[in-house]
């Protein structure tokens, strides 16, 4: 029957997996990806999970299914690798996928490079999926078939990134995920920063003491007139810096431990990995900041896997390190400290997609604790494969970002501006892919991509994703040779061998 019925079934080879006399892989066909399973008639009651159409030939019956959330659970009851798990201290990578079609490319940069990267190839944060429409299941089960496409099977993890509620950690634990980072922003009282410090004891005063399982007193018997040696750095922390940083972040020190504790509750086994992120921020985290945030965290019973810093520079989406290098190589150096003697925990680079010029510092400074997270730049790298096999599409996706940014940006660190960017109608078609190197353009690309990806037509019918998408699973090896160029540029840097890396 099923000869009869799918005569075009082109089976993708790497993804072949051989299993107790069942046999699973992908296959081609020309609507799109399906999953194929061959197990002994005899054991046919084994497919009893999985949904699509079966059929018996002579000893072996056989299912061919959609690429569906119940396919993909069901499957990863069957291929234990084809789960995500905690990743632990290892040096890792953040592949974010906004399409959730890059996978392949992101294994094929791995591949490339060689080196022990622990891949995270789930991520997406929670604002992402809002902005994009699509929901933690599906971002995990998206990276799950890439990771099955491509043959992947030394493991991987999964982030469900800047969460802020416990109903955000429902719904990503609930999907599967395993690696939960803490966006507590809203926490943070960034005006602490500029203000004098007799004008800040009232705002110490009122901080939630109960939460914190703390009092005034004892925090200034903790920490003031102290010299803190981290790993030959010495931090001397006074009554005006404790004081700032307490106010700063004393708020997102009891809400992260409270999201910790719901975590720790609702986990199963226990194991998971865990990010602390307090980036979000318009100056930079001191190294007193950083001390009293990994030493607090610590006493309320935190136990987590890397923290994010708000470091010295610019880390803009989507475009390299703005600011001197020797100056983020000296503060990093201290944080870096910081985390060895306080966790150890790997420092987490956040916005890290494309801050090429910082890589080597982090690597070398860390000894490898580092997490590198990268976000929008994979779908930068679809607009590029688009610019060369769809022209008319991108320009018209062009078009319609330029409309969007100045409303768009708002949430996000960028300086693009619109009257800098190249005006695409005078460009040949050859010429389009340059626009992902200007930096202007690349940033009115880059965080205008959920207004792209749900933009609807006067009847409700989408304006570009169908078509975007389409364009991208018809040119697939061209979309995966342009994400791995692209990400063998960051992961060169991070691919030290282990032993290597505990020399630095």
């Amino acid at each position: 029957m099923l000869a009869n019925t799918h005569p075009e079934l082109q089976v993708i080879d790497a993804s072949r997996v051989r299993a107790a006399d069942r046999d699973w892989s992908l296959a081609r066909t020309p609507v799109g990806p399906r999953l194929v399973a061959r197990v002994p008639a005899a054991d046919a009651a084994s497919l009893g999970g999985f949904e699509g159409e079966a059929g018996t030939s002579g000893s072996t019956t056989t299912l061919v299914g959609p690429l569906s959330a119940r396919n993909a659970a069901a499957l990863r009851r069957q291929i234990l690798w084809l789960a995500p798990r905690p990743l632990g201290l290892a040096t890792s990578a953040g592949f974010g996928d906004r399409l959730g079609l890059a996978t392949p490319g992101h294994v094929a940069a791995l591949r490339q490079v060689g080196g022990s990267i622990a891949p995270v190839f789930a991520q997406q944060s929670i604002r992402e999926m809002a902005r994009t429409g699509r929901t933690p299941q599906q971002v995990l089960d998206a990276a799950m078939w890439g990771v099955l496409a491509a043959g992947w099977r030394e493991g991987f993890g999964a982030d469900a990134d800047h969460l802020k509620t416990p109903a955000d950690i429902d719904a990503c634990l609930q999907a599967g995920f395993t690696w939960f980072t803490i966006d507590p922003s809203e926490h943070v009282e960034a005006a602490a920063d500029g203000a004098a410090p007799d004008t800040l004891a009232p705002a110490l005063r009122a901080l939630p003491w109960s939460h914190l399982e703390d009092t005034e007193a004892a925090l200034r018997t903790r920490y003031v007139d102290r010299d803190f040696d981290v790993d030959g750095h010495v931090i001397r922390v006074d009554e005006a810096a404790i004081v700032r940083a307490a106010v700063k972040y004393g708020r997102a020190v009891a809400h992260v431990a409270q999201m910790y504790r719901y975590l720790r509750a609702h986990v199963v086994d226990g194991a998971f990995d865990f990010e602390v992120s307090v980036d979000e921020t318009e100056s930079p985290t001191s190294h007193a900041e950083h001390l009293y945030v990994a030493r607090e965290l610590r006493r309320l019973g935190v136990r987590w896997t890397s923290l994010a810093p708000r470091y010295v520079g610019r880390f803009e989406k989507g475009v390299d390190y703005i600011g001197e290098v020797a100056d983020f190589d000296r503060d990093l150096a201290v944080h870096a400290a910081i985390a060895r003697t306080h966790g150890p925990y790997k420092l987490s680079l956040h916005s890290g997609s494309d801050k090429f010029a910082i890589y080597p510092s982090a690597v070398a400074r860390t000894g490898g604790l580092v997490h590198l997270k990268t976000a929008g730049t994979s779908y930068l790298e679809a607009l590029r494969t688009l610019a060369q096999v769809e022209p008319g599409l991108f320009r018209r996706i062009y078009a319609f970002s330029l409309g969007k940014y100045e409303a768009d940006r708002a949430s996000y660190h960028v300086s693009g501006r619109l009257d800098r960017v190249p005006a695409a109608e005078t460009m040949d078609d050859g010429a389009l892919a340059g626009l992902l190197d200007d930096f202007d353009a690349r940033q009115v690309l880059h965080v205008t991509y959920g207004s792209v990806l749900t933009a609807r037509d006067a009847d409700n019918r989408p304006l570009f994703v169908d078509a975007l998408m389409a364009a991208l699973r018809e040119h697939a090896a061209a979309y995966t040779t342009c994400v791995e160029r692209h990400f063998v540029r960051h992961l060169v840097p991070f691919a030290r061998p282990a032993v290597e890396r505990g020399r630095a």
